[in-house]
């Protein structure tokens, strides 16, 4: 798959392929992943900006404190819930 993005957003959404089905991360846990500890938000952004998805997963990464933030794909939040729920992920 030829993904097409600045470095910073290709570098992300690579390291959410590596996201199993059926687990989520933080924005910050993927910050840190990429060694970018202080790139919450710009990570937040790049997901945001994802073209690719839902076969580059963001839909995988949610808020620190459990919520499922945005999710900028067709049907918002509520296609992130369905497909976090179809992928074996209890909200």
């Amino acid at each position: 798959m030829l993904i097409k993005g600045t470095k910073f957003q290709i570098k992300v959404w690579k390291y959410l392929l590596k996201i199993p089905k059926g687990s989520v991360k933080s924005y910050k846990q993927v910050a840190r992943g990429i060694n970018r500890p202080n790139s919450a938000r710009a990570v937040a952004n790049a997901c945001g900006k994802n073209p690719y998805s839902p076969k580059v997963p963001c839909h995988r990464v949610i808020r620190s404190d459990g919520k499922l933030g945005g999710y900028s794909a067709p049907g918002g939040t509520k296609t992130k819930k369905k497909l976090l729920k179809k992928e074996g992920f209890l909200l």
